[in-house]
């Protein structure tokens, strides 16, 4: 059972007619909930699902944080540090998309998700400041430290800088 969209629409389609080429068949059905109360339960029964991942998320996000501040306490402050913490990085940003294309109906734990992930760029920002000052070299602009978390291509990983 999914929320009617568009979206879940066209990939169900999909679905059925990959079914269908394969010898198979199937059939999906609108419902709607008969009332309210059934209706909200719905809805609480998706949030929760969902703030179960977000909960195991920002546990992540902040064995991140840990571990950028274990690296700098460390004064770990190499380039090998820095592409192994933007790998990290962009897992997380990845999961944090997954979990949101699975979230209908965002609630509070998808707003405590954003702002994890953003404690997560700002303390990666800082280390790279300082790797790049370690290194006697200019840091890069806050821009360019943060291109490498977009979403590469398909099938293309966008190089760290």
């Amino acid at each position: 059972m999914l929320p009617h969209t568009s979206e879940q629409e066209q990939i169900l389609g999909a679905l059925l007619a990959e079914m269908e080429q394969q010898g198979g068949s199937g059939i999906f059905l609108e419902a709607r909930a008969p009332t309210e109360v059934i209706r909200a339960g719905l809805i609480e029964r998706f949030q929760g699902e969902r703030a179960k991942e977000y909960h195991e998320f920002g546990e992540r996000c902040q064995e991140f944080l840990q571990e950028v501040e274990k690296e700098t306490r460390a004064h770990k402050f190499t380039f090998a540090e820095l592409e192994e913490n933007e790998q990290d990085l962009l897992k997380l940003i990845r999961w944090l998309r997954k979990i949101q294309q699975r979230d209908f109906f965002p609630g509070s734990s998808s707003r405590d998700a954003q702002e994890s992930i953003a404690h997560c760029r700002q303390a990666l920002q800082a280390f790279t400041a300082t790797v790049y000052e370690q290194e006697g070299l200019p840091s890069p602009n806050q821009e360019d430290a943060l291109a490498f978390v977009q979403e590469p291509k398909e099938g293309k990983e966008k190089e760290t800088w």
